[in-house]
């Protein structure tokens, strides 16, 4: 028996120092979103001149995936795998029985010393497979010109993936500020990376009108265009005498369809969004009748008005109808979408009950309010949609007054409008405002560009689609929304997407059950080498201290201190000068201000080197922040 203990004694203490061996290792592979399944495997593939590109399918999409990836490949290695002729392969296969694990997005890839192999039932599950060989190779396959004398390796292991929900998307608001077709293409470029496959392009609003309607001429050549402000948005002067509006632009129907096959080339679908009946006054700017005050108005700069501008379409007008039947017409045939959104936010009804022609309608059709009315306007569109082949999607004001038979939900003002039409047996998409609006501060505001609210990285990744006890076969997906009232350029625009929209990534695309924030963190880091070597500027906000501030008594503040990034060190100052590894550490329990003291100054450390911002912060504000709600600081 002393033998055989002995024996197994041996074999635990060899099987401990392998597990120490192997937790001392390096972590190779760092996938995001999260696969359904990773399994690593010892070896490795190594992409150099030996390496063939073999493609087992006729199929022309999967075609057209393989030469974007084997010019991704070359641009950054100089290696043209589509020529070569080695001994080893990656081999892409298209299944002819379904696998119905996987479905229409999944895909299956074995990655051997000598092979790769990925396998999918479609073209575009294949090009998710194709986007995790990219991840699974060095950063620098990102950069944008060549790094010559890298040695380019794929850890071996086997990975089987699919996405939890179907529509994974990311919506930019191109209406406040105008972004190039060029820009929109490299955006597109940005997000399939993380496997979204929905892009919300939202085209019209108050501040311009992006897209050439041919029949409507007008719509561009003056809704197109505000004038030039800089500055805080909403403090803008409105248009003076003679100011030329010159500032904008929009896009030609050549443009839009040139971006939807770019998108289509790389499976993303493109929904338009023609914000009506509120947000309308580009449109109404060029035809003034539309409106129920019909005013003379310049497209808006980025101004505030007291009282309301008219930006609101008269659902009374006939004339609004005839419009918009032609815009849809042309919207249609540019789209491939089964799906045309048509806003529906935040309409402004004060000038609907003061309009004589709608109270006229409302008693015709027997509406008790201008929020029915309002419905009347949504079902309108609706059945004009449905002649265009289209369905109706609009944010989640459309529920006030009754909501369109067979419309489908954007819940933006919280999950609740999402729980109301899903409780009705509608589709949802949900997108509420304090988790995955991506114009929101992502940090301490002392330390952001200036916008409103907040929204973390770790609140986008802990956030939840689908609420307790409804059915998660109505909750189509979700997506992350960016409005650039406050994003006047696309460096800014990277800045306010990226992370968050990485984090949100995870969330539509991988199981519930594999959400681990420390994890996620530790695959996040890796992603921001990759990050940096194709230029892109993100957010490092994450690293910052939160304040947790508690008000004690009318003008005194206590406060403990926290971070989003586990295992980070607080060094924090009372005096007023700057906290480094000499100062205070902070040990998590609660902070009181000295006697005298007006701020509190901190910053975070990693392996004794700064790693956040420095943050300063006055008492006052604590005391301000401590009285104010969730999701504002």
């Amino acid at each position: 028996m002393r033998r055989f203990s002995h024996y197994f004694l041996l074999i635990f203490i060899f099987t401990a120092s392998l597990q120490q061996l192997k937790a001392a290792e390096p972590r190779r592979v760092h996938l995001i979103p999260e696969p359904v399944s990773v399994t690593e495997q010892s070896g490795e593939f190594t992409l150099d001149k030996s390496v063939t590109l073999e493609l087992k399918s006729k199929n022309k999409e999967l075609q057209q995936s393989l030469k974007w990836f084997s010019g991704k490949v070359q641009r950054a290695t100089g290696i043209d795998i589509s020529k070569s002729s080695g001994t080893k392969r990656i081999s892409i296969l298209l299944n002819t029985e379904v696998d119905t694990e996987i479905g229409k997005e999944g895909y299956r890839l074995k990655v051997s010393p000598q092979q790769i192999t990925l396998t999918a039932n479609t073209a575009a599950g294949a090009f998710y497979g194709l986007q995790t060989i990219i991840q699974l190779l060095p950063s620098d396959i990102e950069a944008k010109q060549q790094k010559a004398g890298l040695v380019w390796t794929i850890p071996a292991l086997e990975v089987t993936d699919y996405p939890r929900f179907g529509w994974r998307g990311l919506m930019l608001d191109v209406s406040r500020h105008f972004f190039t077709k060029e820009e929109v293409k490299a955006f597109i470029d940005e997000m399939v990376k993380y496997k979204y496959n929905t892009f919300h392009w939202h085209l019209t609003d108050d501040q311009g009108w992006r897209i050439e309607i041919k029949s409507l001429p007008e719509l561009t050549k003056k809704g197109a265009y505000s004038v030039k402000r800089t500055g805080r948005w909403g403090t803008f002067l409105p248009a003076l005498a003679n100011e030329e509006s010159t500032y904008g632009g929009f896009y030609t129907q050549e443009d839009i369809k040139e971006v939807v096959k770019y998108a289509q080339d790389r499976y993303v679908t493109i929904l338009p969004e023609i914000d009506v009946p509120g947000h309308s006054l580009a449109m109404i700017t060029t035809y003034p009748s539309l409106s129920s005050t019909r005013k003379q108005y310049s497209v808006n700069s980025g101004w505030r008005t007291d009282p309301q501008d008219d930006n609101a379409l008269d659902p009374s007008n006939e004339e609004v109808y005839k419009k918009l039947d032609k815009v849809f017409t042309e919207v249609a045939k540019l789209f491939p979408s089964p799906y045309i959104h048509v806003g529906g936010d935040e309409a402004y009804k004060g000038y609907w009950e003061k309009n004589p022609d709608c109270q006229k309608l409302m008693a015709k059709e027997g509406l008790k309010d201008v929020e029915e009315l309002q419905s009347y306007f949504i079902k309108r569109l609706e059945k004009i949609l449905q002649s265009k082949g289209k369905k109706l999607i609009g944010w989640d004001e459309i529920l006030q007054g009754g909501l369109a038979p067979e419309a489908t939900v954007m819940s933006w003002r919280g999950m609740n409008g999402g729980i109301e039409a899903a409780k009705m047996n509608h589709p949802v998409v949900m997108t509420p405002w304090d988790y995955v609006y991506l114009d929101l501060y992502q940090g301490d505001p002392l330390a952001e560009p200036d916008t409103y609210g907040l929204c973390r990285l770790s609140d986008s990744y802990n956030y939840e689609p689908v609420p307790e006890g409804i059915d998660e076969k109505l909750i189509l997906g979700g997506q992350g929304n960016l409005w650039t009232e406050s994003v006047p350029t696309y460096r800014h625009m990277e800045y306010m997407i990226w992370p968050r929209s990485i984090a949100l990534s995870e969330v539509y695309w991988s199981p519930k059950s594999k959400k681990n924030w420390p994890d996620f963190m530790s695959r996040l880091e890796n992603e921001f080498t990759r990050l940096d070597a194709a230029d892109i500027n993100y957010s490092k906000s994450c690293y910052n201290v939160v304040f947790k501030p508690t008000k004690q008594g009318r003008n005194d503040v206590s406060l403990t201190m926290a971070t989003e990034v586990p295992g980070l060190e607080i060094y924090y100052t009372f005096d007023n000068t700057n906290p480094d590894l000499h100062a205070p550490k902070y040990d998590g329990k609660v902070l009181n201000f000295p006697m005298g003291a007006s701020q509190i100054n901190a910053v975070t450390y990693r392996n004794g080197k700064p790693i956040g911002k420095q943050i300063n912060i006055k008492k006052e504000e604590l005391i301000k922040r401590s009285e104010a709600a969730r999701h504002v600081y």
